[in-house]
């Protein structure tokens, strides 16, 4: 794997159920390299920390692969990389072999995957059309995010070495699909609820599935 794209969100004013509203979402490919820092991606744009950034949240990867799926569907959208609202565009990411809680090198940076990307409303005003939220659900392929366990730079054509491998076998793609499945699968519930990588809020609340 490989970094294709460094990306950075510009603040861009939005109208949501008549309200304006800022947004980060709109993200694109930028020169120099990004220093991911332990809560965000230093000059980054994080319009609501509630659900953005943060120890769990500090750095958003989305797969090079997936973009002509996307590009198909919405052939008339103008394209570039950062469009599903990423800080790196990574070549080779395949969310069906990645677990959670592996530890990659990139650049000068270490970090370790926390947890897959759950949709918003915000991607869908990006694509214009919110149709793209069950579509990106269906197609099971989310990006990931990382926290940041030393903070470092990161450069386009930076490689992801992987340093450790998690020993609890979830991928990010099994807790993805676990997260939107009505029957929820009891191994993959227990995977997730014992995978420490994962935030505990969101363990904890797993638990009312036992």
């Amino acid at each position: 794997m490989h970094i294709t794209s460094t990306n950075i969100g510009r603040p861009t004013t939005i109208i949501w159920n008549d309200k304006k509203e800022q947004t980060g979402i709109y993200k694109y490919p930028v020169s120099e390299p990004l220093l991911l820092e332990k809560e965000s991606v230093a000059k980054d744009t994080i319009s609501n920390r509630k659900v953005h950034g943060g120890v769990h949240k500090a750095c958003y990867l989305f797969s090079k692969d997936q973009y002509p799926y996307w590009k198909e569907l919405y052939p008339d959208l103008t394209w570039d990389w950062g469009m599903f609202g990423e800080n790196l565009t990574v070549a080779g990411l395949d969310e069906t072999q990645i677990r959670i809680g592996d530890i990659f090198q990139v650049g000068t940076a270490l970090v370790q995957v926390s947890q897959p990307r759950e949709p918003c409303y915000k991607l869908g005003v990006r694509f214009g059309n919110q149709d793209i939220l069950r579509q990106f659900i269906d197609h099971g392929f989310s990006g990931m995010y990382v926290r940041i366990l030393e903070e470092g730079q990161v450069k386009t054509g930076d490689i992801l070495q992987l340093e450790r491998t998690s020993e609890n076998p979830l991928t990010v793609k099994q807790f993805f699909n676990f997260l939107f499945e009505r029957k929820k699968d009891p191994d993959i519930l227990q995977l997730a609820i014992a995978n420490t990588a994962l935030p505990e809020r969101k363990r904890e609340r797993l638990k009312k599935y036992l």
